[in-house]
């Protein structure tokens, strides 16, 4: 028995030595050929056709969000705090009243010389009637005028000083934090809070120097703020005029309308500034683009046949790029099996885009 099945399994290994190779013989002949002819072989491919599209080309930067007016408010002249009238963070109109200096001393001052005013004035009108029945010189006239003059400038000037003890908002905006406390004597030197006008925002930022002719007024930017993916747009209102020799950059400044105050000074904003605008552009899938030693290639269809053609890419954005040269509109592009694909392969073009 055991013979037996000896015999069985040696007979059944030559037949399968016998007939496995030229069933595999068989197989490789059914098989294409890895170097087939490329006109034999049908791909099946997803498309899109070339249309003219406006396309607004872009600079990627980086800058940061300024207030549109901002000032330290400080005394013009020394004296004690008299009385805040402002709190931090309150939004204060033009010439409200926001501090009061101690000026006491300035009051009295002006008193006495509005009194000598009045004196010198009847003086001076006494001297004026007697030069006119020439009881006396003119020099004694003259002397008596001076005196009067004299008295009015000395009250013109401590009513300018009165008013420096009142400081004022010059402008509409939002008052920072407080830095003196009433009581206090302060002098020229010693900032008071800071007043910010919010809206609108100004957007500072640098090009590269290569782009400033592609740059001007009302060239339009867009941009986002920290912790915001809201898009938000503006307009370029100043350019230097001048390159930054340090750092071969040229600085820019834009506005954008703030009345929620979102965007405050100080925050750092992605920026794309538009440099050009093109109502024509030709733009096609990035995917669809194959680099090449000597350059780029697309395969568009052309009577059913995968067909290659060279062209010059322009400018990227995040799934698409514009072609400078090499399509025309109207063509259709293959954006799928695109490492398959040989010149003169027919395809199938299942999908268009």
């Amino acid at each position: 028995m055991k013979k037996t099945i000896i015999t069985v399994v040696v007979i059944v290994a030559i037949v399968a030595l016998l007939v496995l190779p030229k069933l595999y013989k068989g197989q490789q002949k059914a098989a294409p050929a890895t170097g087939s002819n490329p006109a034999t072989q049908v791909l099946s491919v997803d498309a899109t056709v070339i249309k003219a599209v406006a396309f607004d080309k872009k600079l990627v930067v980086t800058g940061s969000i300024l207030a549109n007016e901002s000032v330290e408010l400080k005394a013009e002249v020394s004296g004690k705090i008299q009385k805040i009238y402002f709190t931090e963070g309150q939004f204060v109109k033009k010439g409200d009243l926001l501090l009061k200096i101690d000026d006491d001393e300035l009051v009295a001052q002006l008193d006495k010389q509005k009194a000598n005013k009045k004196l010198n004035e009847d003086n001076e009108f006494r001297q004026r009637k007697l030069l006119e029945k020439e009881a006396i010189s003119q020099e004694e006239y003259d002397n008596a005028l001076n005196r009067l003059k004299t008295t009015e400038a000395d009250i013109r000037l401590l009513g300018a000083q009165l008013a420096k003890t009142s400081i004022r908002a010059p402008f509409n905006g939002y008052i920072g934090f407080r830095y003196v406390s009433e009581g206090a004597f302060i002098s020229s030197s010693l900032v008071i809070a800071t007043l910010f006008n919010l809206d609108p925002a100004k957007i500072e930022f640098s090009i590269p120097a290569k782009h400033a002719a592609r740059v001007s007024v009302q060239s339009k930017i867009y941009f986002t703020i920290e912790s915001d993916t809201t898009q938000y747009s503006g307009l370029v209102y100043a350019v230097e005029p001048q390159i930054e020799a340090s750092t071969r950059t040229l600085k820019i400044r834009a506005q954008t309308p703030n009345p929620n105050r979102k965007m405050l000074p100080g925050q750092y904003v992605s920026i794309q500034l538009v440099l050009e605008h093109l109502e024509n552009a030709i733009m096609v899938p990035t995917e669809a683009v194959v680099p090449q030693q000597d350059g780029s290639k697309v395969f568009i269809v052309k009577n059913g046949l995968a067909a290659e053609s060279l062209v010059s890419p322009g400018e990227r954005t995040d799934r698409t790029l514009e072609i400078l040269r090499g399509v025309n509109v109207g063509d259709t592009v293959l954006t799928s099996g695109i490492l398959q694909l040989k010149a003169g392969m027919k395809v199938n073009v299942t999908r268009i885009n």
